[in-house]
């Protein structure tokens, strides 16, 4: 019996030497992403005190302590040069100077080509989109600068503030374990949203088109 033939798959883009260090600070329209500096700390401190922040995170509310050796671990995490090495950045408003939260990337597998992206944001920036705009330069950064093939994203199940900017970036979700963690004193759900090398380029493309006249 033949065997059903199956596409080709296209060559892989070349894969940037290690160690890497982006080119700081990421800039998008309104944002700067750029190495976190022991003095953040205040505004850092700011949000990573409050309950409503920590809520759906393994972490938190931090005291001041803890909060200092987080920042001062953040300023660390600058360069990747192996799988399992991540990236922390300050989120910097470019009109006011203002930092407005912190960004995880995460370099999952080299060989795999595999990424994962985090945030968190002080609340009292809410509702202008920065977290939308900055995670979606830490996809640029993964697929752009890195050719990964994969970049994914977990977050607690009853974060649907969450899940919806994950939608908007038009990342899929992917799969929902029940009751997988111990948080808060109750079981909680994992989501796992993700999204694939030429599902963001399609969706570039797409933009593309539509801002055409």
């Amino acid at each position: 019996m033949l065997r059903p033939s199956t596409p080709p798959i296209p060559p892989l883009p070349p894969l940037p030497p290690l160690p890497f260090t982006p080119a700081y600070p990421l800039r998008t329209e309104r944002l700067d992403l750029r190495p976190v500096r022991h003095d953040d700390f205040d505004a850092v401190y700011a949000y990573q005190r409050r309950p409503e922040v920590c809520r759906y995170l393994y972490w938190g509310p931090h005291d001041e302590a803890a909060s200092r050796a987080s920042v001062a671990d953040k300023t660390t995490r600058t360069t990747l040069r192996e799988s399992g090495d991540f990236l922390q950045l300050a989120v910097v408003v470019h009109e006011t100077g203002t930092l407005v939260g912190d960004v995880t990337f995460v370099y999952a597998s080299r060989r795999h080509r595999q990424g994962g992206i985090g945030y968190v944001f002080n609340p009292e920036h809410a509702g202008r989109g920065y977290a939308t705009e900055a995670a979606r330069a830490l996809l640029e950064l993964g697929f752009d600068q890195l050719g990964l093939h994969r970049v994914q994203a977990e977050l607690d199940g009853r974060n649907t503030a969450s899940a919806k900017l994950l939608e908007r970036l038009g990342m899929r979700r992917e799969g929902h374990l029940r009751e997988n963690e111990f948080l808060d004193g109750e079981w909680s759900d994992e989501v796992v949203y993700a999204m694939l090398a030429r599902e963001w380029r399609a969706g570039r493309e797409h933009s593309f088109e539509s801002s055409r006249p």
